[in-house]
């Protein structure tokens, strides 16, 4: 005979168990979102595919060529806008990454004249906009001889990056324990000795993180790019690509073969950073 309380435990749901109609509606939503994700960039990838007469069209397999790669490496100069971009966009990730991280340091260890004043300045320089900016930085470089080189772009972007970086990296830093800066000073390392050998290899996650803001930032950047520089030789790809569109219309090919390749330095560095994030998440979470 079946009791009462085995009736109640036969028709009480499972907490956390799904309803049928419920996992229905959570899988329906997740395939449109993921569709809304990946379709912009499927349809670049096709686009770059298909023959100039068909580019605006939904005729995605029809005559499928590598032409449009083919003449953008041959008949443009991408593979110098390309070069001036890594360039660029590799020195701003190094020194970015430099700076961000002992400026971070520095703010979150020690005590010294100017340190309020410094993190103020870190969080202002932010609330700026670029339009706002292009003027006065452009007059700055122009006196210092520093237009249409990619050192010039390399500063600008530096200026966008490390006051970013550096107020992340200073919250990272608050979160390792002074023991351990104490535990190098014991052993007879100096501050610099300390934060290099000690510090820094368990600060991956955010190093990983100020690195890849860094590289994007410098990678992805159009305004700047756009006016501080000239010539198709010094060119990045920001200025390259606009040469592509004019007041008759738009090269569609060439265009969409550009920002495939283009997005495939920044999806390789994220997966690095990515990886690295996890690496020292994980790490971090079984030490004692």
């Amino acid at each position: 005979m079946v009791t009462t309380a085995q009736t109640t435990a036969t028709h009480t749901p499972i907490r956390g168990r799904r309803s049928p109609l419920a996992s229905v509606g959570l899988h329906l939503t997740l395939i449109v979102a993921s569709v809304i994700a990946v379709f912009p960039v499927l349809w670049v990838l096709l686009t770059s595919l298909k023959p100039a007469t068909y580019a605006t069209t939904t005729d995605f397999v029809k005559e499928t060529t590598l032409a449009n790669y083919t003449d953008l490496l041959e008949n443009t100069q991408f593979l110098a806008w390309f070069g001036n971009s890594l360039l660029v966009a590799g020195l701003t990730t190094i020194l970015g990454v430099f700076i961000a991280s002992t400026t971070g340091y520095a703010v979150s260890r020690f005590r010294f004249p100017g340190k309020r004043g410094l993190m103020w300045t870190l969080l202002i320089t932010q609330m700026f906009p670029v339009a706002v900016l292009i003027v006065p930085i452009y007059n700055i470089m122009s006196s210092l001889g520093l237009l249409n080189k990619s050192a010039g772009l390399v500063i600008t972007y530096l200026t966008i990056a490390v006051p970013f970086c550096a107020w992340m990296m200073k919250g990272f830093f608050d979160t390792i324990p002074r023991e351990i800066d104490e535990s190098g000073y014991v052993d007879g390392l100096n501050p610099f000795g300390t934060f290099w050998r000690l510090i820094l290899p368990l600060a991956k996650p955010g190093i990983a993180v100020t690195a890849f803001y860094s590289f994007i930032t410098a990678w992805g950047e159009v305004a700047y790019a756009s006016a501080f520089m000239v010539g198709d030789e010094n060119l990045t790809l920001a200025g390259g690509l606009q040469k592509f569109v004019n007041q008759y219309g738009a090269q569609w090919g060439p265009m969409s073969a550009a920002s495939v390749l283009i997005a495939i330095p920044a999806a390789l560095v994220f997966l690095f950073a990515q990886r690295h994030l996890v690496t020292g998440m994980s790490a971090g979470a079984v030490k004692g």
